[in-house]
């Protein structure tokens, strides 16, 4: 399936010089969502995964259903101050700002197996920090998964040797 004939592209957002990938206009049509995610777990499915990790918001539209797909539990990951138990935390540098992100310190049990999943790969600042927050609470990366790859950002360089999937790639 041509994915990319699904997402809307908006110009100057949210600030100007961006050329935003908006996914809405993908989960809008539920073949081409539900065809997205299968997609997404397929590529999971033979790495044994026990739990999958989200960025908050658009990482809990894509992890959440393939974490359903799984048949596994979802953990979310959260900007400062929006989770209601102990966390740890890590700050970040994003495309055009930087940030903090957390997670529940419970949430990742010492040896399973994680796979991250966000709608989007830039600079790979927002996995980065994903990754180091659940290899501190002793999980494993088997996989990381994206709906969308900037690839001209060279956010993969930035995330090493991990396995990654990308549905399409902008480059």
């Amino acid at each position: 399936m041509d994915f990319k004939k699904y997402i809307q592209i908006v110009e100057d957002y949210p600030k100007e010089g961006i050329r935003f990938k908006d996914i809405t206009t993908l989960m809008q049509d539920g073949s081409a969502y539900k065809a997205a995610i299968n997609e997404m777990a397929d590529f999971a499915r033979d790495k044994d995964v026990d739990v999958v990790v989200g960025p908050e918001a658009r990482g809990f539209v894509v992890g959440c259903p393939i974490a359903y797909s799984l048949e596994v539990g979802f953990v979310p990951v959260r900007k400062a101050g929006k989770l209601p138990r102990e966390v740890i935390s890590v700050d970040y540098g994003l495309e055009y700002g930087k940030d903090s992100l957390t997670i529940h310190k419970d949430a990742i049990k010492k040896g399973q197996r994680v796979l991250i999943t966000d709608d989007l790969l830039a600079t790979g600042g927002t996995i980065e920090a994903t990754i180091k927050m659940v290899e501190q609470l002793g999980g494993v990366v088997v996989g990381i998964a994206f709906m969308i790859e900037l690839g001209y950002l060279e956010g993969r360089d930035r995330l090493g040797n991990y396995e990654l999937f990308s549905l399409m790639t902008y480059n």
